[in-house]
């Protein structure tokens, strides 16, 4: 069987728009019914409606929290929803960038602390959540650094992989450039990780107890850009993003690099990367980068019934791009939940 992505690409006129209003949708999760869950940085999560009709549901605890709207501060302070996932019973895990936690969220905005220490310390800078099929939850940190614009400004490789099994949480993974989204494949054997100042993506073997192990890298040793999220393919091709230089991209199961849509200012993304070479990046050079679809490119999602329809988060968009894909996604373990 031929690789259904091969030739495959899509341009401005190929996208369509979800949403409005959005304040930095950096992660979607897509329902069966066509209802889609973005980050919100007010504090919570929005809920878009197959209909379109769209309500932020805010967490309970937002209102304690400063909600900074300076693109440069809002990553020191305050709350920030960023990644998510789906728990069983449909409440949202949230991986709050700003009060550095991982949070369960009900669908009417109650917020409980599930995790906020590791082995006695805080945990860092939560990232992103992942639960598989045995609802064990891979959580990432990306640095220990407060603001995320300096340790994104050269190869810092204080990152880690959280295991939250049941009652347990332990460290099983060290030593990562900036730990982003995390995504096992099909048979749940390897765990990908995307090491954004890394600029690659790595992969562990997964045991039956979840320690990883076969540390290797998977596709280009460095892609000349940052990543950021990650997505699989019922193929089995890795489908990811290029933050601030905005391209989607997908992995070949041998690890070939495709590049999807280019949204890049070629200028902007050029002096960012040179700086960061130099370990000289600072946040008016990322800010200074970026697309117009949705500027930062930050995650995938395939959603719609038949799982083809691409949508793409970003860190700076107020709308949520979305295009038709020749192959669906991988359905993600909460597809086949069922709630009680």
């Amino acid at each position: 069987m031929s690789n259904p992505i091969d030739g495959f690409t899509v341009t401005k006129a190929d996208i369509s728009y979800v949403g409005h209003d959005l304040q930095r949708p950096e992660c979607i999760l897509a329902e069966r019914d066509g209802s889609l869950w973005a980050a919100d940085a007010r504090g919570g999560v929005m809920h878009i409606r197959p209909d379109g009709a769209q309500e932020l549901i805010a967490q309970s605890h937002a209102s304690a929290f400063e909600s900074a709207t300076d693109e440069a501060t809002r990553f020191t302070k305050g709350t920030l929803p960023n990644g998510l996932a789906f728990a069983r019973d449909g409440s949202i895990l949230i991986s709050n960038f700003g009060t550095d936690c991982l949070e369960l969220m009900t669908r009417t905005g109650e917020t409980k602390v599930l995790i906020d220490q590791v082995d006695g310390q805080p945990i860092g800078k939560v990232n992103f959540v992942l639960r598989d099929t045995k609802d064990r939850l891979w959580v990432t940190v990306s640095t220990q650094i407060r603001n995320w614009m300096e340790a994104a400004s050269r190869r810092i490789e204080d990152g880690s992989i959280l295991l939250v099994d049941g009652d347990t949480v332990r460290t099983v993974a060290t030593g990562i450039a900036f730990t982003n989204e995390v995504r096992l494949d099909a048979k749940e054997e390897w765990l990908y990780v995307v090491e954004t100042s890394g600029r690659k993506i790595t992969r562990f073997k997964v045991a039956d107890d979840g320690s990883l192990s076969d540390r290797q890298t998977f596709g280009p040793e460095d892609h000349g850009a940052f990543i950021d999220g990650i997505a699989f393919d019922s193929y089995g091709n890795l489908w990811g993003t290029h933050v601030m230089t905005d391209r989607i991209f997908a992995l070949t199961p041998e690890g070939e690099l495709r590049i999807i849509l280019d949204d890049d200012n070629p200028d902007a993304s050029r002096r960012l990367l040179d700086a960061f070479d130099r370990g000289e990046a600072t946040p008016e050079l990322m800010l200074a980068a970026g697309g117009t679809i949705a500027p930062w490119f930050a995650s995938v999602t395939f959603g719609g019934p038949d799982l083809r329809t691409v949508y793409i988060g970003s860190l700076r968009g107020t709308k949520i791009p979305c295009f038709r894909s020749p192959v669906a996604g991988l359905p993600m373990v909460h597809w086949n939940d069922e709630r009680p």
